[in-house]
């Protein structure tokens, strides 16, 4: 079993070599390292709230595809990796917390049509931010967002994505400068 790694100080953050701050913060944004990479090179920051900005400003200036392949990074929701426990730290956590680690069948059936769904009309997974939802509240927004055009899906995947990285951020960042000692 894997152990939680030690939150970084902000300053740590701010001055940990490149490469090491980039590995560090690797996991913020689903298989995505790209991202806090690039916002790295704007150090140093003043908050968490000014590194997640950095890294939101990234993912909104990337084109169509680089965004699409954010959101594709992501997995279903009760999808065939979480039902075989093949997600990673982060999403399986953050898909239990919603309680979608202990649907019924009818449940899971619910979620395997939403999600077919969802891939046929977009050609991308279905993101929101687990922690922030339970189960009745994602099967609610299924049918709201499948009504969406392709561009408010994108852009409201990307700020489901944002909250997702602010949450992950708070987890491995921690404010005060002296936290870590």
């Amino acid at each position: 079993m894997t152990s939680t790694p030690r939150p970084l100080t902000l300053t740590e953050l701010n001055t940990l070599p490149a490469d090491e701050a980039a590995t560090r913060c690797a996991g913020l944004f689903e298989h995505s390292p790209w991202i806090p990479e690039a916002a790295l090179a704007e150090r140093p920051f003043e908050s968490i709230a000014a590194f997640h900005a950095a890294c939101m400003r990234i993912v909104r200036a990337s084109d169509e595809a680089a965004r699409v392949g954010l959101i594709s990074a992501h997995p279903d929701l009760v999808g065939r990796l979480a039902r075989e426990g093949r997600l990673g730290r982060e999403s399986t956590a953050e898909q239990a917390a919603a309680g979608l680690d202990r649907l019924s069948d009818a449940e899971v059936e619910a979620f395997e049509r939403f999600n077919a769904a969802y891939h046929e009309r977009f050609g991308f997974p279905f993101v929101i931010c687990a922690r922030k939802h339970r189960k009745d509240a994602i099967l609610t927004a299924f049918p709201t967002r499948l009504e969406h055009e392709r561009e408010e899906e994108i852009a409201t995947a990307i700020e489901q994505i944002g909250e997702i990285g602010w949450l992950r951020m708070v987890d491995l960042i921690a404010e005060g400068e002296d936290d870590a000692d």
